[in-house]
């Protein structure tokens, strides 16, 4: 089964003249690989995964799998707040050759403890892949808590969580009452290197759609326990970190990658462009690092 470690992507979806930029897709995959990151990450949150139809998801799974070529591991985004949707998604990401899954908890709906487990294990019964659940409380309305990964302990295919809750602690508390049985991941740029300091295995990146080499080094330093060079990468990070989550994901990411020249800014409605102040601020952290 594949192991989910290290430095992922979680990709922006390109869009020009409102479909999926296929062309700027294929090189963003491309270049990623070429820096040295450890997995891809379509059609989760960064990805817009929210507004894209059925045939939208299957292109851009298919596609990330195909320029990845076996190269690296591609964790498809399949979280929905409807559990027959969401199986729908996670048996479409298997078919177009998807090496593991990332899901969501229900969003909206706030599904009881007892919910979200029924709900997990009905996604991890209907495929043959690893799943990593992902747990963002701020944005889904509902807390992935020690008491539902008891409920799915015992299944073999979930094997890790990402967590996006703001704090370190919980990565603590997971790792003291199931130590090794789920890889944990940081869904937290700016905390990508506390996590793994305390046991985490890595991170999926938004941050790493502009810099995946450093983000892919950082990672690789605290995995061999090498703090002192993963601090420095992680303090160049920062102003990028704040530029990128001043406003919400992935509009800030996606108006670095077109001051970079990889795709257009365009968004999906409901979101819009950011600000000029944030698009100065991001601008700047791209200066800083030496992109433009």
């Amino acid at each position: 089964m594949t192991t989910i470690t290290g430095a992922l992507t979680a990709l922006v979806t390109p869009f020009r003249a409102g479909v999926v930029d296929e062309k700027a897709l294929r090189a963003l995959v491309a270049e990623q690989i070429e820096a040295g990151i450890h997995g891809l990450v379509p059609c989760g949150t960064t990805g817009e995964s929210a507004t894209l139809s059925a045939k939208e998801y299957e292109l851009v799974v298919r596609t990330v799998v195909e320029e990845a070529a076996g190269r690296v591991p591609v964790v498809a985004g399949a979280g929905s707040a409807s559990t027959a949707h969401a199986l729908e998604l996670a048996r479409a990401a298997q078919q177009a050759g998807a090496n593991g899954l990332l899901t969501v908890a229900p969003y909206y709906n706030r599904p009881s403890q007892a919910g979200l487990i029924a709900h997990f294990r009905a996604i991890a019964d209907a495929v043959d892949l690893p799943i990593v659940l992902y747990n963002v409380p701020y944005r889904t309305g509902s807390d992935i808590t020690l008491e539902v990964l008891q409920g799915v302990a015992d299944h073999p295919r979930v094997v890790g969580i990402k967590e996006a809750t703001n704090t370190v602690q919980r990565t603590v508390d997971i790792l003291d009452r199931f130590g090794e049985r789920f890889q944990v991941l940081s869904g937290d740029d700016v905390l990508a290197l506390p996590i793994m300091a305390v046991g985490g295995v890595g991170v999926i990146s938004v941050v790493a759609n502009m810099m995946p080499a450093k983000v892919a080094q950082l990672s690789q330093h605290m995995l061999a326990g090498e703090l002192v060079p993963a601090r420095a990468i992680h303090k160049s990070l920062v102003p990028l970190i704040g530029a990128a989550f001043a406003e919400n994901s992935p509009a800030p990411t996606k108006a670095a990658l077109a001051m970079m020249g990889r795709m257009t800014a365009e968004l999906r409605a409901p979101l819009a462009p950011i600000s000029a102040e944030n698009e100065a601020c991001m601008r700047q952290a791209l200066v800083g690092l030496g992109v433009l």
